[in-house]
């Protein structure tokens, strides 16, 4: 099984329009690119831990599970 934490765009762009905040900005508040943001929003590369907390940071009082969705494939048996 392969666990993937991908971006909840919808929560993200909803708090950065009440902040008034760019994903420009958002970039630079977290001391990333804006490429590199541009690619968690739209899914096509997945955060690391470390990434995860500095959007974190950013986009407080926002939690982890506001802010990301877990996702698992269908791969292998799962324990219940």
């Amino acid at each position: 099984m392969t666990i993937r934490v991908r971006m909840n765009q919808v929560a993200v762009l909803r708090a950065m329009a009440k902040r008034n905040m760019s994903q420009n900005m958002l970039a630079i508040r977290a001391g990333l690119s804006s490429g590199y943001i541009s690619q968690i929003m739209c899914g096509t590369r997945t955060p690391s831990p470390a990434v995860r907390q500095k959007l974190q940071d950013v986009l407080q009082p926002l939690t982890f599970d506001d802010i990301f969705i877990i996702e698992e494939d269908g791969n292998g048996s799962q324990n219940k």
